[in-house]
């Protein structure tokens, strides 16, 4: 069955970036000229989504204002002959058809992909984190769907991290198929380095099989109560192939400042409006 249905989690506290977070969503902070969440819809997007599922919590309504339509600055826009974002603005809420649910309680990643069960149904889905941007030619959604078509069944997203960042992933234990392709044998939520199974790190892009809600709901809480979509997947193991694909890009971890701001001027120096202005100043500080 195609891959047609993505759910983006957009229900966290944004913590770290706090006091910012206290009222505005970390996914709507800005990468360069469009907010976090923009890069994972576009990414969506051109990997042939047609729905997306957007979990969001208490706080987050700018997320769905944003995706809506604005008469009112439109009607601006076209009285100032302002076209070229006039255009923009009417794109940027046609770009594909979105609905919110909204995840009542932090009780983790798991369960934030267990409440759009429903409109899910029984067919495969794509899950994005929009804290993890991907710079790649190919989408790096579009890459997965590749290798699910090949195999039908759950793939992971992995890279290869440092040792000293085990602590921060979920780990497998791979069995290699192919170039970049490996079957998960086991998984570990953020082991200590001498307990790692391997340098394979699971980051923010799933393909799942709806037999992943069944195992959600059976999977018993675990740090801080959160039910932990890394042992749900360890479960699922017991009677589903899980695979693990190393993607062709680079991962941006934007959930944290210094993620965010690396991010951000590698992003902006390729701005053709200031890039070139952006790179020299740069050069005055160092």
């Amino acid at each position: 069955m195609k891959v047609r249905k993505a759910v983006i989690t957009a229900a966290g506290w944004g913590t770290r970036f706090l006091p910012i977070t206290r009222s505005q969503p970390k996914e709507m902070l800005p990468l360069v000229t469009k907010p976090l969440i923009q890069y994972s819809v576009e990414e969506a997007i051109n990997s042939g989504i047609e729905q997306i599922i957007v979990i969001t919590a208490l706080g987050k309504r700018a997320i769905e204002d944003y995706f809506d339509r604005s008469f009112e600055l439109e009607y601006v826009l076209e009285q100032k002959g302002e076209t070229r974002l006039l255009q923009e603005m009417r794109e940027l809420s046609d770009l594909v058809d979105v609905c919110y649910i909204r995840q009542k309680e932090q009780l983790g990643l798991g369960h934030a992909i267990l409440t759009a069960r429903g409109i899910i149904g029984e067919e495969p889905f794509a899950v994005l984190l929009p804290d993890d941007i991907i710079d790649s030619k190919v989408p790096t959604l579009k890459q997965m769907i590749a290798v699910y078509e090949q195999y039908k069944t759950n793939i992971l997203a992995v890279e290869r991290i440092g040792s000293e960042d085990t602590i921060n992933y979920g780990i497998i234990e791979p069995g290699k198929i192919s170039d970049h392709i490996y079957q998960v044998l086991r998984l570990v939520e953020k082991p200590e380095p001498s307990q790692a199974p391997s340098d394979l790190g699971v980051v923010g892009r799933y393909i799942l099989m709806p037999q992943i809600f069944d195992t959600l709901e059976a999977t018993p809480p675990g740090k801080n109560q959160e039910i932990q979509l890394t042992d749900a997947l360890q479960l699922l193991l017991k009677q589903q192939a899980v695979y693990a694909y190393e993607f062709d890009g680079v991962r941006y971890d934007t959930g944290t400042p210094l993620g965010w701001l690396k991010a951000t001027v590698t992003f902006a120096l390729r701005n053709p409006d200031f890039g070139q202005e952006l790179k020299e100043y740069l050069h005055q500080l160092l």
